[in-house]
């Protein structure tokens, strides 16, 4: 299945592992087909009253570590069981002592309310979802989750070289939270555990209550 189609008159190509291009014989253009690398699944976790939900490398088949450079948590129809809950995470690194490793982050969210007639962009400072070289856990998508059987999360976090003892590891997220005064909030993260230790561990929760339902599921992508 192609990912994209381009037409330029001229195309410089440098094949990719998993990618396969081709090309069509209109003589005025170029077109070249990209197929995307593959994304493998590792590890479904559903929640049932949860007070967290833990990836641990190593544990129950979860793979965290060297064999992927990047790795993706998406997050399928997540309800908190206390109204307005903020769904957040935190990373232990190799030979930690606990989700309480140092983030910076910063966050953007846009949001709009169920009659349509309130609208907004906005930026966070430190004393909302940015941290600043904080141990706090980070939340994800900018406001509290509903807890009717018509509000719920959903999104993904993607996770960069967790296993490298070289460089801090970077994630940026994006999620969608209706809230418990039916707004529609689309929400961005972007930070860094800030260590070079690895991180092989990824925990989730509520700031409050518990996961009363949904999935997380985890893969690595080539």
């Amino acid at each position: 299945m192609a990912l994209n189609k381009l037409k330029y008159n001229s195309l410089n190509v440098t094949p990719v592992a998993n990618k396969a291009i081709s090309f069509d014989s209109d003589p005025d253009a170029l077109e070249a087909t990209l197929e995307p690398g593959s994304m493998t699944f590792i590890k479904k976790l559903t929640a049932s009253s949860d007070s967290t939900l833990s990836f641990i490398d190593g544990s129950s088949n979860v793979v965290l570590d060297n064999t992927y450079k990047e790795y993706i948590f998406i997050f399928n129809n997540i309800h908190p069981s206390s109204d307005g809950d903020f769904f957040s995470f935190q990373g232990n690194a190799a030979g930690g002592s606990g989700f309480n490793e140092t983030i910076t982050s910063s966050s953007f969210r846009a949001y709009q309310n169920e009659a349509g007639d309130d609208t907004a962009l906005a930026y966070y400072g430190t004393n909302d979802f940015d941290l600043a070289q904080s141990t706090n856990f980070q939340v994800l998508g900018g406001g509290g989750v509903g807890a009717d059987n018509d509000q719920c999360l959903a999104g993904s976090l993607h996770l960069f070289n967790p296993s490298s003892t070289t460089f801090v590891k970077h994630f940026i997220s994006r999620v969608n939270i209706i809230s418990n005064s039916n707004y529609q909030l689309d929400g961005y993260q972007a930070g860094y555990f800030n260590t070079t230790s690895a991180i092989d561990e990824i925990q989730f929760k509520m700031a409050s209550g518990a996961i009363d339902s949904g999935t997380i599921t985890l893969y690595g992508i080539n």
